[in-house]
């Protein structure tokens, strides 16, 4: 008989652990303890959680588990970036990248939010891999907390922003994606203010929409990348159910509804997008509300 795997304790809402310890006779206010380890404090063990009775820790480490994921390789460049490679708890792997301007004291953690994608850009190793599943709150959430832990061990300065840049599109795992922004800015988990955070896209226009509907705080970057549709269309499929005018008005809505920052990401690539006439289209779109253009250098990956 295969035996039946536990359910991970972050995936349970506070209302859900509140009914389950009740019924076990512990008392309210152990829920609010218990968050503040898994949240406020990371605690990847039940035993980690020390304010609790050794009774109480043993119960939830026979209910539950804390899938944490877990460091497998980190990769050193030259530039300072440093590269996390990530176990889940199924054993498969996602990245994260730290990447630290010691001299303005900003360090940026970017991280992933699916395993694999979906989309197929033609210049993005992860976009020729299959989607397999998207990440759940706590794996993400997980990144931002081990990065941390690394950035203060490495240059004693905690995280200053925190980007959706990683593996996979942030936008098609909303609900998680959300949920892990939550916990990582809300005063009951990490209090990382908003404004420090970025969601990149390729660019689905309907849930720019969704993210200005319900008003979220943090800021929005586009890969951009074309400045007209035909180039785009050519390394970026999505373009072609989201093509730059339906994505424009679908951004100025974002923007008059939340006021937040925009940014566009454009990788140069040579004599394909880096011409007089592909800045002019590129100055078009900066026109028609307050947007920053970060030009970014291609780095060729083996295969592409």
């Amino acid at each position: 008989m295969s035996k039946i795997a536990k359910t991970d304790i972050r995936t349970l809402s506070p209302q859900v652990l509140e009914a389950l310890l009740v019924e076990q006779g512990e008392q309210r206010f152990r829920v609010k303890q218990i968050n503040e380890w898994l949240w406020k404090k990371g605690a990847r063990s039940f035993e980690d959680m020390t304010n609790l009775s050794k009774k109480l820790r043993t119960s939830l480490r026979e209910q539950f588990v804390i899938n944490s994921i877990v460091a497998d390789k980190v990769q050193h460049s030259l530039d300072g970036t440093i590269k996390t490679r990530f176990r889940l708890y199924d054993d498969l792997m996602i990245e994260s990248v730290l990447i630290p301007v010691p001299a303005d004291r900003r360090f940026t953690v970017c991280v992933s939010s699916q395993v694999g994608c979906s989309l197929s850009c033609k210049f993005c190793a992860t976009g020729q891999m299959k989607r397999v599943r998207n990440l759940d709150a706590a794996e993400i959430f997980d990144q931002v907390v081990l990065v941390n832990e690394q950035c203060l061990e490495k240059f004693g300065h905690p995280l200053s922003n925190i980007v959706f840049m990683g593996m996979g599109e942030p936008l098609l795992t909303y609900k998680n994606v959300m949920r892990s922004i939550e916990l990582i800015s809300s005063p009951e988990g990490l209090n990382r203010s908003p404004r420090r955070i970025t969601l990149s896209t390729v660019g689905i226009a309907k849930m720019i929409r969704k993210l200005a509907d319900d008003e979220v705080k943090f800021n929005l970057a586009l890969s951009l990348h074309a400045a007209d549709d035909e180039k785009r269309n050519s390394i970026m499929p999505i373009n072609e159910q989201n093509n730059l005018t339906v994505l424009l008005d679908a951004i100025d809505y974002f923007y008059q509804k939340t006021k937040n920052k925009i940014s566009y990401e454009y990788i140069t690539f040579q004599d394909f997008n880096d011409s007089i006439a592909d800045a002019a289209n590129l100055v078009k779109l900066c026109k028609r509300f307050p947007v920053k253009v970060n030009i970014i250098e291609y780095n060729p990956i083996e295969g592409l």
